[in-house]
């Protein structure tokens, strides 16, 4: 085996930024409506669960159980797309431009990108997958106008329900590195994502589209 070298050049990595983000509409499971989610400023991921419950025997550890793992996390932004609001518990009405409050909240999916860099410049990201979200009740503070003006920031805190993979265990969390990635595969992804009849593929498809020989 080689020796072990450290901070090579071209392999100081690091990550920062978040843009791209989508906001796909769930629909029996699936999510074939696509709407660009402007003014996104920040996506805190919140993994939870994993938590360990130990068992004893002969006086001794005799074992550690780990809980499922959860994931939910926080979404923050300038704004949010119109067809956010069903999400959020609102529901418009018969009159035009009223909308009531307190309804059910549907469910999302969520797409966004992170930047990763090197130290040589060179720019790469991640797409960062996110199925079956639902948001909570949010905050929202308004304030006088003053010689400070200050634009208000949205936050939305979300839960999600895994989805099947034959991968490996259910997931909710899907990540595409474009530094190991097959670049012809991830174009064509792309349009999936991003394109004309952009939808947000479940997993087992995600891993389909972007195999070598798929």
């Amino acid at each position: 085996m080689p020796k072990i070298t450290w901070d090579e050049s071209g392999k100081r990595y690091y990550e920062t930024g978040v843009d791209h983000g989508v906001l796909y509409l769930n629909d029996q499971s699936t999510y074939d409506k696509a709407v660009a989610w402007n003014g996104l400023t920040a996506v805190t991921e919140s993994p939870g669960g994993a938590e360990a419950t130990d068992l004893w025997a002969d006086n001794i550890k005799y074992a550690s159980i780990r809980s499922a793992e959860t994931f939910g996390g926080t979404i923050e932004a300038y704004t949010y797309p119109d067809e956010f609001a069903e999400c959020d518990g609102s529901k418009s009405t018969d009159a035009k431009g009223v909308t009531i409050g307190q309804q059910s909240r549907k469910s999302f999916g969520l797409s966004y990108r992170t930047k990763v860099m090197d130290d040589q410049g060179k720019e790469y990201y991640k797409i960062h997958l996110v199925y079956g979200c639902t948001a909570s009740p949010s905050e929202k503070a308004y304030s006088t106008v003053n010689d400070s003006p200050e634009a208000i920031t949205f936050s939305w805190e979300f839960e999600t329900t895994p989805v099947n993979t034959t991968a490996g265990q259910p997931t909710a969390h899907v990540i595409i590195d474009t530094r190991t990635v097959d670049p012809s595969k991830l174009t064509q992804f792309e349009t999936t994502l991003y394109g004309e009849s952009a939808n947000l593929p479940l997993p087992d498809a995600v891993i389909t589209a972007l195999t070598a020989d798929g």
